[in-house]
């Protein structure tokens, strides 16, 4: 009997809590949702989020959070259901008519002159509300200080203590009644969750404080237990007091999940045995990757795990493995695994997949893959489709709550399909991350280090799984702060975290162990540390937190599965040019007749070669030259061309010069021409690499194409790996002339260091570098402060120094305005003000330009409007006569992508739209189209576009580009 339940109170009560509404008809599936019942509903969803998807390390840490094993789950419920406590005011009860009218008939009133004027956020008066309450039922300040912001921020923003003070205490509720009703909302709702006693509220007070991290891990689960009992479809409003109770929500909450089809990870993992690695990978580990197993086994705690080993070693693999053995003993449920790009997580979906049918049955479904172009990836797409008509536009129909937390546009119906992906709700606007299993960029773990909004949902996907981040030594200055906030984050949440490079500098690897540690503990206790550089390549360093807190490493090294590769160094001097051209003078198409010559000597017999341009220009000059020269043995890839010309040509090279394969025949002769593309995750075999000059860590990275292969037969006059260094003129005694692009890149000082090392291998008697073996120390020295370059060169150094020292400073100074903690604040402990002084409001688009540093670009697709004012595709398929796109043609209108040069995104995004046709396409509404004419040209403000099937976009006039 409903009366049984409000023996606390007077009976008047009963009227406001049949009267205080949560979710107003047209947000309710047509019939209002009492406050209480919405509350009750979030609660039951928190109920199965425990039972079915929290990892077990953060089951086990509520547990403790709340005072014991079991008692955690019924705090979760209590913390994400109490969330709307602030829609018991007057401030909102009056955003809807029918609404108002039912409170002001239970009795409660105020005055509407004031209330209507003046805006006030139920989530900051639920805050404000719920510290009174809280104080008044007893509990610890501390325990009060952490919990209220939950309420309070569970829109998105953590407001400051200040901020919860309305301009007029009418929004709130004025009066004993209002006080009241706010008062037993609480506890009615508390006695629902099995909290007794005269003053149940003073029952829930949990027994520890949290970490910061883990209650903004905690803060993001509120959020999603919000928006799933807001969802119209499966929550229909219940207006009946009588009717809202515990048990009916539980039953509603289990028809919902279920229908959603949400789940969780791996579960709880046994720890793998000395066979697992054979089981997923087919073959026995290497060294190196059985020396990560056993760090990893010998670590006390969770923590962070370097792995530092040549390309081509299976560090990926070693991760992998790692995970499973990390994920088994401390409760993670799941992975993230981040790359540098867009195109090398692409791969990478398909590699964890596979390892992961191995993991377990049906785990493969659950990876979800997290970058901006998702849709351009064909097998992502394949496992959209088989969810039908809604999976294909999920990407676009997820939407995020409004500003009143009415509701969430989850989707119009998500059942079928075989759960071949992951569930559609993790498909929403920032949620992707709470996939049991993602691969992404690593920007996904950089916007999770960002102070915007809504962060608790990145850090709620990231918290309780094991994190891998390949290729981490690509993260410059400004990427680097986001990095190293979000590993302190990580460090404080005990998240187990693997990161791979090839060739990571003595002071970034510091600095990494250092974050987290101090995320682990005072930052104090790991500004002193002293990190061991490993004696040996491969190596693998760990750190975490010992028993006592204090911090522990282990650093190990053993030899590489290959012997050392002697490369030859040489330098392919390259003079200053002389040149009016409004371009960079080393792009005018005058300084590739020496390559061209070098070549026709070294493949006399035939061979593979890779050349490595700096800039997009240099590429097509340079492979115009070869290609006259050499004809159809010469291929081009870089970043202008269109994605459909891309991914074929980069498909093309890799079964030509990847790992040899049974049947797989190499060609004779074959010259690949191609920007940093190949310069990571790009698995090819040459038999002699040309490159523009790099720093010494993306030199190194490069050579790592060379001789990658021992089975590989090679013509007589390659059979000895050799780089031979361009961009560069050594003159006798004074500083060496640098292509102006590669300074603009990458800066003159590091270029300048590893000039000297270029140069002193290349006079050496032996003119070598010992590859990966020696790849520490040129790395050491390049990145270190010793003296390095000749006498003469030490006074252009010196103020290369300067200049850089004085860059990296404002990149830094650029990026903390929008790390996630402000300066000073790390000590904080809880999310009150988080967000103060944010940047709150950031469409999807925007978030790769605030972690990434350095000129934005935009791309565009390509069309053709022919003589005839047809549109058609790239690859000449016809579309509608407003450029409609039909299910069959999507592909060719996809493939026909391509990225311009930064200085055409200022009047791109002024001159372009999406075709008329495109503007409800799910995929092409916000899609810039390029027209290009009959003959493939175009006009863009000052500047001249074509598009050639040999070299891509070509652009001139305007300014100098690169």
């Amino acid at each position: 009997m409903v009366e049984d339940r409000w023996q606390w109170y007077p009976p008047e009560v009963t009227g406001w809590l049949g009267a205080l509404w949560g979710k107003s008809a047209g947000r309710a599936g047509g019939t209002v949702n009492l406050l209480l019942s919405h509350m009750l509903d979030t609660a039951a969803v928190a109920e199965i989020v425990w039972d079915r998807y929290l990892p077990q390390v953060t089951r086990w840490r509520l547990d403790a959070v709340a005072g014991g094993a079991g008692k955690g789950r019924r705090l979760f419920a209590w913390l994400c259901g109490i969330h709307d406590l602030g829609k018991a005011t007057p401030a909102f009860a009056r955003l809807d008519a029918a609404g108002e009218a039912a409170v002001r008939r239970s009795g409660l009133s105020w005055d509407k002159y004031v209330v209507n004027s003046t805006a006030w956020r139920h989530d900051k008066a639920g805050g404000r509300i719920l510290r009174s309450l809280l104080e008044k039922a007893g509990w610890e300040e501390g325990q009060v200080d952490w919990v209220w912001p939950l309420v309070a921020g569970h829109h998105g923003l953590f407001p400051t203590l200040g901020q919860l003070a309305p301009k007029r205490e009418d929004l709130q509720g004025k009066g004993p009644s209002w006080k009241l009703a706010q008062s037993a909302l609480v506890e009615v709702f508390s006695r629902e969750l099995g909290y007794e006693g005269e003053s149940p509220l003073a029952g829930v007070e949990p027994a520890l404080v949290p970490s910061r991290a883990v209650q903004l891990q905690l803060s993001g689960f509120v959020v999603m237990a919000d928006w799933i009992a807001s969802d119209e479809l499966y929550f229909k409003g219940v207006p009946e007091l009588e009717k809202v109770a515990m048990p009916q929500a539980r039953q509603r909450a289990a028809d919902a999940w279920s229908r959603l089809g949400l789940r969780g990870g791996w579960g709880a993992l046994a720890v793998p045995g000395p066979e697992t690695f054979r089981d997923r990978f087919g073959h026995g580990p290497r060294p190196s990757q059985e020396l990560v197993l056993e760090v990893v086994r010998r670590m006390g705690g969770p923590g962070l795990v370097i792995v530092e080993a040549p390309m081509g070693e299976g560090k990926t693999k070693a991760a992998l493995a790692a995970a499973e053995l990390l994920a088994a003993r401390y409760g993670a449920d799941g992975v993230f695994l981040g790359m540098p790009t867009q195109a090398t997580a692409d791969p990478m979906f398909a590699q964890l997949r596979s390892w992961l049918r191995e993991v377990g049955e049906g785990l493969e479904g659950q990876v979800a893959l997290l970058h901006g172009k998702r849709m351009f990836n064909k097998e992502w797409r394949a496992l959209l489709e088989n969810a039908g008509e809604w999976g294909q536009n999920a990407d676009s129909r997820f939407s995020s709550v409004d500003e009143f937390g009415m509701r969430d546009d989850c989707f119009d119906g998500c059942e079928g399909g075989e759960g071949r992906a992951p569930a559609e709700w993790f498909l929403g606007r920032r949620r992707g991350l709470l996939s049991p299993f993602a691969v992404g960029t690593i920007d996904q773990l950089l916007y999770a280090a960002t102070r915007t909004k809504h962060v608790m949902l990145r850090m709620a996907g990231l918290v309780g799984k094991v994190v891998i981040l390949d290729e981490v030594h690509a993260a410059d200055v400004y990427m680097s702060q986001f990095l190293l906030e979000g590993l302190w984050w990580l460090g404080q949440a005990g998240v187990p975290v693997v990161l791979l490079s090839a060739t990571l500098p003595p002071e970034q690897q510091r600095r990494l162990v250092a974050a987290y540690l101090a995320g682990t503990q005072s930052a104090e206790a790991t500004q002193v540390l002293a990190v061991p550089e490993p004696q040996v390549y491969p190596s693998v360093t760990a750190a975490w937190s010992g028993p006592d807190g204090r911090p522990e490493l282990l650093v190990e090294s053993t030899g590489s599965w290959r012997d050392d590769l002697q490369v030859r160094v040489e330098v392919l001097d390259e003079p200053p040019a002389q040149t009016n051209s409004r371009t960079f003078p080393e792009d005018a198409g005058q300084v590739d007749a020496a390559v061209v010559d070098y070549l026709k000597e070294r493949l006399v017999d035939g061979g593979c070669v890779l050349v490595i341009r700096n800039t997009v220009a240099r590429a097509q000059s340079t492979f115009e030259a070869l290609h006259k020269e050499f004809g159809t043995d010469v291929r081009l890839l870089h970043g202008r061309l269109h994605a459909g010309h891309r991914a074929d040509r980069t498909q093309e090279v890799l079964k030509l010069l990847g790992p040899p394969a049974e049947g797989s025949q190499r060609p004779e002769r074959l010259i690949v021409v191609a920007t940093q593309l190949a310069e990571q995750s790009f698995d090819v075999d040459a038999d002699l690499l040309i490159t523009d000059l790099a720093p010494i860590d993306l030199l190194l990275q490069r050579i790592g194409r060379l001789h990658r292969h021992d089975s590989v037969k090679r013509p007589r006059l390659l059979s000895r790996p050799t780089v031979a260094i361009t961009g560069i003129h050594l003159d006798g005694d004074r500083a060496p002339h640098i292509l102006r692009s590669s300074e603009k890149i990458y800066g003159r000082y590091l270029l300048l260091r590893t000039a000297a090392e270029v140069g002193r291998a290349a006079t050496a008697d032996e003119g070598t570098w010992a590859i990966p073996g020696q790849v520490p120390d040129l790395v050491a020295q390049v990145y270190g402060t010793g003296p390095i370059v000749p006498a003469a060169w030490s006074e252009d150094e010196a103020q290369a120094r300067q200049e850089w020292e004085a860059r990296q400073a404002e990149r830094r100074a650029q990026a903390s305005q929008y790390v996630l903690t402000r300066a000073g604040e790390h000590g904080a402990p809880t999310l009150e003000g988080l967000h103060f002084g944010a940047h709150s409001r950031l469409a999807e688009g925007q978030f790769e330009a605030l972690v990434r540093d350095g000129e934005r670009s935009v791309e565009v697709v390509l069309v053709r409007r022919t003589v005839e004012q047809e549109v058609r595709t790239v690859t000449g398929r016809k579309l509608g006569p407003n450029g409609e796109v039909a299910a069959e043609v999507l592909d060719d209108v996809l493939s026909g992508t391509v990225r311009l040069p930064a200085g055409l995104t200022m009047v791109a995004q002024q001159e372009l739209g999406p075709l008329p046709g495109w503007r409800d396409h799910p995929w092409l509404r916000h899609s810039l189209a390029l027209e290009l004419d009959e003959h493939g040209d175009a006009v863009l403000g000052d500047f001249r576009l074509s598009y050639n099937d040999l070299l891509g976009l070509v652009v001139s006039g305007g300014r100098p580009y690169r």
